[in-house]
């Protein structure tokens, strides 16, 4: 549907993405008029550029990786070189099935309206928008304003790096060739998965990490055991290391290093930035809405998502809250009870659980051992390796770890962390712990079907207070 030159409607919402379609869904269901305004591609990060086609690729990786390392005897498994342009062409394919069906067609079937165009708000207070389909401006007016326009891959201030062809978490996904030696910047989720796709594809890969350690915001002991896969898997691993300068030269890249102090170079053929992304706030003219924005360029909001100007909403990455499309989709959902009904929604992260897929995976619920201390409790941990885990020994797959967080004083349990393959699923059992509030003698209670990665919770909490290594494979 045309949109007129001025229209008016309960709530604007800048972007398409999951924030977006998640507050446009929920407002809809409560008789509101909504519009949302994009500027690119309809879908945002998730579909497109970010969840659906990582996992895709990642999958398409791991397939190989099995057939590569399997460890069953009897069985006999090879692998050949990979066909980039046939793999990229497959993710494409499901990019595209997706971004229609979740997108383009439930837009038709809720009955909301999507302008293309470039959005920022107006000294009046209104959303004027410069639509492509027309060389001229709009103005849009509404009750509320929802800004949820993503983020975008950070670059860092490297010297050298601006004349560098360098890739980022969007622009690797498109490479048609595989490289021969590929560099990764940052040792984070994003970061993570990127290397282990590529190492898992056939390419050499050397990760660089400025923090001591990878996954830095984990466990150590999660950090330390993924550390140690990826480099029996040949992936080279260098924490402690800031990335001094890069430079071109012909196809190849170097990279100069202080790695612990000491200069080391690097080369390869190509160089991954992930360092963490950045919110998109620039050119929304917010200031002339009274609409503050953070350090990092992030929307401020409070609890129920209201930004400094209380008609204005935020939702979704361009807010710096974590970094998952569960989250924008929860946002949306507050933000439409929030600016259609004045519900007071809040949004608590309290049991949000985290998720990063490598391999094996990372899983994580609640507090660390360390924010544990430092919230004031009097912290009690105990780690299981996944020797103890009948899944992991019939998999003939040990490689991993759970690790339970609890208050010394009340047996409460406050975080379950877990390296493992599985460990995404299982962890929503952790989730329902903590929603719960078990302690960890009710955890150790509870029903936990044999022969599943979520036992390993199970028996971690039961570790607590017996020996497991003297429990038989089925016993409770």
């Amino acid at each position: 549907m045309a949109l007129n030159h001025k229209s008016t409607y309960d709530l604007a919402i800048v972007g398409s993405g999951s924030a977006a379609f998640s507050t446009a869904i929920h407002a809809k269901g409560l008789g509101a008029s909504v519009v949302l305004i994009e500027q690119g591609i309809i879908g945002g990060t998730c579909v497109n550029v970010g969840c659906v086609p990582s996992k895709a690729l990642l999958a398409a990786a791991e397939a190989r990786h099995i057939a590569l390392t399997q460890m069953f005897p009897g069985i006999n498994t090879n692998v050949g070189p990979v066909d980039m342009k046939a793999l990229l062409a497959g993710k494409r394919d499901m990019v595209t099935g997706l971004r229609k069906e979740k997108y383009e067609d439930l837009a038709k079937v809720y009955g909301f309206e999507i302008t293309y165009g470039v959005a920022s708000f107006a000294p009046n207070g209104s959303l004027s928008v410069k639509r492509h389909e027309e060389n001229e401006d709009m103005e849009i007016q509404a009750s509320h304003y929802v800004i949820a326009t993503g983020a975008s891959p950070f670059i860092p201030p490297i010297p050298g790096l601006g004349s560098v062809n360098f890739l980022t978490s969007t622009t690797a996904m498109e490479v048609e060739e595989l490289p021969r030696h590929i560099i990764v910047i940052g040792a984070n989720a994003v970061g993570l998965e990127q290397a282990q796709l590529f190492s898992h594809l056939g390419a050499r890969v050397t990760i660089v990490e400025l923090q001591d350690r990878i996954a830095p915001f984990e466990e150590p002991e999660i950090s330390e055991t993924l550390r140690s896969v990826l480099v029996e898997e040949g992936v080279q691993v260098l924490t402690g290391s800031a990335v001094e300068s890069v430079r071109q030269e012909g196809k190849d890249i170097k990279i100069d290093l202080k790695h612990l102090g000491e200069n080391l170079h690097l080369e390869g053929d190509a160089i991954l930035i992930a360092t963490g992304r950045t919110p998109n706030t620039s050119n929304l003219g917010l200031k002339h809405m009274g609409v503050e924005v953070g350090p990092k360029g992030e929307v401020l909001v409070d609890d129920q998502l209201k930004t400094t100007n209380p008609k204005v909403f935020a939702a979704g990455d361009v807010t710096g809250a974590p970094q998952f499309v569960y989250v924008a989709g929860q946002h949306g959902t507050i933000v439409a009870d929030n600016a259609i009904s004045n519900a007071g929604r809040k949004v608590d992260y309290r049991t949000l659980p985290r998720v990063t897929f490598t391999t094996p995976q990372i899983a994580s619920v609640g507090l660390t051992d360390q924010a544990a201390i430092e919230a004031g409790y009097s912290c009690d941990c105990r780690v299981l390796d996944l020797s103890y885990v009948p899944r992991a020994l019939v998999n003939r797959n040990t490689k991993g770890l759970v690790k339970i967080v609890a208050d010394g004083d009340t047996g409460r349990v406050l975080g379950v962390h877990m390296l493992a393959d599985g460990a995404a699923e299982s962890i929503l059992a952790g989730v329902y712990a903590l929603e719960a509030n078990f302690t960890v003698e009710k955890l150790a209670s509870v029903w936990a079907p044999y022969l599943t990665m979520s036992e390993s919770i199970r028996l971690t909490a039961q570790s607590f207070n017996r020996n497991v290594s003297l429990l038989s494979c089925c016993a409770s």
